[in-house]
């Protein structure tokens, strides 16, 4: 297989900027000339990944490009199909909508067949929100974990709350999660309700972006304040001690 590999090509991971600022802004410059060596995409939203390497400017033409979409549609028995050109010697790149693929994104499936067939991944560096959200929040990041997204039912939401913040408060692990846009506000209202006022509560939004904004602020303060905005941006919660 190790001989094999030499003969195949390698799938690159690539990053793609949370915000609508200026690209490079967020991602290293050796990005540009490794994606305009590609010319084959497997992308979670093809419309996306053509704006996102147009902003790039990558020195060649998007409609020559090949673009394939995975994304919560892809049926397993598509995966062979969209790496097959890797095992014919030619490189690809994942993009993921926003953020870095495989990480609370489509393409980990398709690393992972990559792996079993002794296809080269290679990860380049750039935004994730999970980890920015982190870094920045002041809570602990020697030991968290990242829960995805909660229960939508009131009741197995709540008990999920709870559950995590027993975990934060007994191990100090730091609990992630997030929540879609649109339904960011009633989880905010949900964990105030839930949570023990000395618990430690981060609020991360539009991570990298014009509008971004970080707090850390134990239940009873943020009781006491203005709640920021949160419908239809995007949003990482980090429950701690």
């Amino acid at each position: 297989m190790e001989n094999n590999a030499t003969k195949y090509g390698t799938l690159y991971m690539i990053p793609c900027p949370i915000g609508d600022g200026e690209v490079y802004d967020v991602l290293p410059e050796a990005n540009r000339r490794r994606m305009a060596s590609i010319d084959y995409f497997i992308v979670e939203n093809a419309r996306t990944a053509r704006r996102f390497l147009s902003r790039a400017a990558i020195g060649r033409p998007i409609d020559e490009l090949t673009f394939v979409e995975c994304n919560e549609h892809t049926r397993p028995d598509e995966l062979g199909r969209m790496i097959a050109p890797l095992l014919a010697g030619r490189d690809a790149g994942f993009i993921s909508e926003a953020g870095v693929p495989g990480v609370a994104d489509p393409g980990a499936e398709v690393a992972a067949l990559c792996h079993a067939r002794g296809v080269r991944v290679v990860p380049l560096v750039g935004p994730s929100s999970i980890l920015l959200a982190l870094m920045a929040s002041g809570q602990n990041g020697q030991s968290f974990a990242f829960n995805g997204y909660l229960p939508v039912k009131p009741a197995e939401r709540n008990k999920a709350i709870r559950t995590l913040e027993r975990r934060a408060l007994a191990e100090g692990q730091s609990q992630l999660f997030i929540e879609a846009p649109y339904r960011n506000d009633r989880l905010l209202a949900d964990l105030l309700a839930a949570l023990a006022p000395a618990t430690r509560l981060t609020v991360a939004v539009d991570v990298t972006g014009a509008e971004e904004y970080i707090r850390t602020l134990s239940v009873a303060e943020w009781r006491r304040q203005t709640r920021p905005a949160l419908h239809k941006r995007p949003a990482i919660f980090i429950v701690g001690r």
